[in-house]
């Protein structure tokens, strides 16, 4: 194969299957709103809920219910704690209906379901609870640099291993780029993320089982050993491409498995679901 043609087709791979990984990290992420469908009357009502919150208020949960006829409850307890389910009436206004969900420290998390109502007819609309964690403000010039700079040592950890089954001669290359980029994607800015989101910058081994950090040292470990082999013998490619099979599992762990947060049956118990 031409050596032009074989470059491109690496890139093209590489970004195709990077777009794929991203879209699936998304999809698992804590951040994904929960998507739900349920039919009431002769309406189908469409919802997401969502399951994340960064402000410093009550979190507020909001559907778009045209049919002003549609009444809702919220229904809601701490997650992990021992309080009563408390139920709320939503608020109308306009076309919209609203929940709220009483603020929580950062890494609480509250758990809800939502029931619809019209007339002498009741739905509940998430058969599973939805799970929201409230976290702190992350200003975007710390997140948008993590999540592309994580991604670029996909991207490359991706162009490193098919360089280096197909014998290419920039394998060491590419293993540079792919360490320098989780380095600073994952170990660098990932605890100032942390930092801003639940107030530690670690939450892995020893500390926690934060499963988002022991797993990017797991793979930077991975990565460095690649690198001290391929010094040692540029034609050994068994770690390179290892590396970039442990990154790929690494980003198929959903993404704050195991992560921050309050185990309120840990706490002195109270008698509201609230702080």
């Amino acid at each position: 194969m031409n050596k032009t043609l074989k470059n491109w087709l690496i890139w093209i791979l590489a970004f195709i299957f990077t777009v794929i990984i991203a879209g699936y990290q998304r999809r698992t992420g804590p951040t994904y709103e929960m998507s739900v469908k349920k039919e009431i009357g002769d309406k189908e009502i469409r919802a997401k809920l969502i399951r994340t919150y960064d402000g410093n208020d009550d979190a507020k949960v909001i559907m778009t219910i045209p049919d002003t006829s549609i009444k809702g409850t919220i229904t809601y307890r701490r997650f992990k704690s021992y309080d009563n389910w408390t139920s709320a009436a939503m608020v109308r206004k306009g076309d919209t209906l609203t929940g709220r969900l009483p603020h929580q420290d950062i890494a609480g998390k509250v758990m809800y379901h939502i029931t619809l109502i019209k007339g002498s007819e009741q739905v509940l609309l998430n058969d599973d609870a939805a799970v929201l964690r409230y976290k702190g403000y992350v200003p975007h010039y710390i997140l948008i640099p993590h999540i592309l700079i994580i991604f670029l040592a996909m991207l490359f950890s991706t162009i490193t291993g098919l360089e280096a089954i197909t014998r290419g001669k920039n394998t060491l290359l590419f293993t540079w780029i792919t360490l320098i980029t989780l380095f600073i994607g994952g170990l660098i800015l990932g605890p100032i993320v942390q930092k801003f989101s639940f107030n530690v910058y670690w939450a892995g081994w020893p500390f926690g089982h934060d499963l988002t950090d022991n797993k990017s040292v797991v793979a930077f470990l991975f990565w460095v050993i690649a690198l001290l082999v391929q010094y040692r013998n540029r034609e050994k490619r068994f770690w390179p491409v290892l590396a970039s099979i442990v990154l790929l599992i690494v980003f198929l762990i959903p993404h704050s498995m195991l992560g921050s947060e309050i185990d309120y049956t840990k706490l002195p118990k109270t008698e509201k679901t609230g702080k």
